[in-house]
């Protein structure tokens, strides 16, 4: 998987390879539907506080086109495991409907001979 990860604040900035980590984590059982990753942090408001933090995940899946979620929170690190876990629900909830759902097996009687 494809990782790109941007942000013009600085301290969003020193959290290049943590945000790595956790995506692959988080997406480690969807790898193979999710070639590429692109992560965006922002500081919304700038120094002024608050929540404020902003996390944009851009999912290019195989089959199931772009998904784009965002996320804000007050702290970095939530708003990238809201991020996370939406972009990874959407994705899951999207293959499973594109997949016809199993029947179950009948239990046919046994044939008396």
């Amino acid at each position: 998987m494809q990782i790109l990860f941007k942000s013009r604040h600085p301290d969003a900035a020193l959290m290049g390879e943590a945000v790595e980590r956790r995506v692959r984590f988080a997406l480690r059982r969807l790898k193979a539907l999710v070639p590429r990753a692109d992560v965006q942090l922002a500081d919304v408001n700038g120094p002024r506080g608050g929540v404020d933090k902003r996390c944009q995940i851009e999912l290019r899946t195989d089959g199931a086109g772009s998904v784009v979620v965002s996320s804000v929170a007050k702290d970095w690190r939530t708003a990238l495991d809201e991020a996370l876990a939406r972009a990874a629900r959407h994705v899951l909830r999207t293959v499973r409907r594109a997949t016809p759902a199993r029947r179950p097996r009948r239990n046919l009687p046994a044939l008396e001979a």
